[in-house]
């Protein structure tokens, strides 16, 4: 614990243990792992209603009445709310002296929020219409404005329930490294989790049999299973939140904690984290770099994964219900075989680490491997159009097994650099941000790492839409764009990152 002035002391530097330790005191220690494991369980509450947002909400808004070259826009709300709320909430949430604790009323309020959004997206249509939205294929303004809000509250909402548990994961971890990486290790692989049942139920299309009420005159079976999903979205991330809330308790931390034993005083947030961007040591400015570099690649593929199985794969169309909505539900299936390497990756990340040797290594690597993919969707695009069969009345045909397991295969692969990318870097932030007292910053320390993924997504968010719009309205200028950026990430990770070395050693996989 600092005391004294905090003017120059940047919030991401490791500080190094104490020489003298008290008689009546002993070093903190990792908390039990099945702590670590309840809390990080939560990932798979969150990711669940993600793998719902990638898989259906762009072909949703499109069936609502938004033009394809405009879906990307409504994708701006995460990047919007993530470059603000997740900061900010990081920030408080290190300095929150509640009596349930620093973390925990933040996770507790972040989960209502979704649970709240995702009603009102489930059930846009219905509302919509209950407020004068005519029923067919015309656009829908009351239910694109219903869902819009929802979308942005659910956006705020993720943000402000992620960056609390992954920084309750790190003061669970009490700044020890190994355990800090196993902590955002079981993160991973509860997202995984959540993307595997997320997108299982996106791909079953009769899944609205189970809840009937889901089915309406202005809900079809699209909508309804949309809706069904996020019903049993609500109710996992429920569960999930209130076993972790119930079983994992905090300490009560006071306002003299935060503020060197009442000498120091507590610096305004905007200031803090201006001062933690101007003070950045050069390992978490690379950091930053890589992972920006990193999210400009990935971000096409998360925002048109499934619509471009449906159009450039299947020959599908948003007006033809039929063969677009198979593409979309192949889709689905693809992110969740995507989903089960992610799982068996984000175990295996340690193991694979350590035959590497270094991050640099091993970032790089899959950042390769990530532009490979991308490269591969604009190959296997050509050969499905190049293929494309037709009925009597000149409708496409959807694809042959072999195109489509093509595109299935790329799905899954890219599960191996999802891993590296849901673990590594929130590692490396929260080893940054740790102190000796297991206080530290990891709420801040990862919202300045969120800027390095919002930034990227608010920049192909404003520019993918129009930009294939440019080049015919599909998805390939996008995926071209993510396989330079991933190529770049790469080479950077490689040429940048630091090697191994004495003053080094939290920031390197062993």
């Amino acid at each position: 614990m600092e005391t004294g002035s905090t003017t120059d002391k940047s919030p991401f530097q490791v500080e190094q243990a104490p020489t003298t330790t008290s008689p009546t005191s002993s070093p903190p220690q990792p908390s039990q792992l099945w702590k670590i494991i309840v809390v990080a369980s939560i990932a798979a509450g969150i990711q669940f209603g993600w793998a719902l947002q990638l898989s259906l909400l762009t072909p949703y808004v499109q069936l609502l009445g938004i033009p394809h070259k405009y879906s990307s826009f409504i994708w701006l709300c995460g990047p919007i709310s993530g470059l603000i709320v997740q900061p900010l909430v990081g920030y408080y949430s290190d300095n929150c002296t509640s009596r349930f604790g620093r973390r925990r009323p933040f996770i507790a309020g972040g989960a209502a929020l979704v649970i709240s959004a995702v009603i009102l997206i489930g059930f846009a249509a219905d509302i919509g219409h209950a407020a004068g939205d005519p029923l067919g294929k015309t656009s829908k303004p009351r239910a694109i404005a219903i869902f819009v809000v929802g979308f942005w509250i659910l956006d705020v909402a993720n943000n402000m329930l992620q960056g609390p548990c992954r920084a309750l994961l790190a003061d669970l971890s009490d700044g020890s490294s190994d355990r800090t990486r196993t902590a955002n290790t079981l993160f991973s692989f509860f997202m995984a989790v959540g993307n595997v049942l997320g997108y299982a139920a996106g791909s079953y299309p009769n899944l609205h049999k189970i809840f009937p009420f889901a089915l309406t005159s202005a809900c079809d079976g699209y909508c309804a299973n949309l809706k069904s999903c996020f019903i049993i979205s609500v109710v996992l991330l429920l569960v999930v939140t209130v076993v972790a809330l119930f079983s994992v308790s905090e300490s009560k931390h006071s306002k003299e904690s935060f503020q060197g034993g009442g000498e120091g005083k507590k610096i305004a947030f905007f200031g803090e984290l201006l001062g933690a961007l101007k003070s950045l040591p050069r390992p978490m400015f690379i950091l930053l770099v890589v992972t920006a570099l990193n999210w400009v690649a990935w971000f096409p593929f998360f925002l048109y994964d499934t619509d471009w199985m449906a159009r450039e794969v299947y020959g599908g169309e948003v007006d033809d219900h039929g063969l677009y909505n198979s593409g979309v539900r192949a889709g689905a299936l693809g992110l969740m075989l995507q989903s089960v390497v992610l799982g068996f990756m984000s175990i295996g990340v340690e193991i694979v680490a350590r035959h590497v040797g270094e991050v640099k290594t091993l970032w790089g690597g899959i950042n390769f491997i990530l532009a490979v993919g991308l490269g591969m969707m604009v190959l296997v695009t050509k050969l499905a159009a190049h293929n494309r069969r037709y009925d009597a009345s000149g409708n496409a045909l959807p694809p042959s097994p072999g195109i489509k397991a093509a595109a299935l295969v790329i799905f899954s692969v890219l599960g191996i650099p999802l891993a590296v990318t849901y673990s590594i870097p929130f590692a490396l932030a929260c080893i940054f941000a740790s102190d000796e007292d297991g206080s530290g910053h990891a709420g801040l320390s990862l919202g300045v790492l969120n800027l390095a993924i919002v930034v990227p997504q608010m920049f192909v968010s404003f520019l993918s839409g129009p930009w294939d719009a440019v080049f015919g309205g599909g998805n390939l200028p996008a995926f071209l764009v993510g396989a330079v950026a991933a190529t770049v990430s790469g080479v950077l990770a490689i040429t940048m990152l630091p090697s191994p070395g004495p003053d080094q050693k939290q920031i390197v996989i062993p």
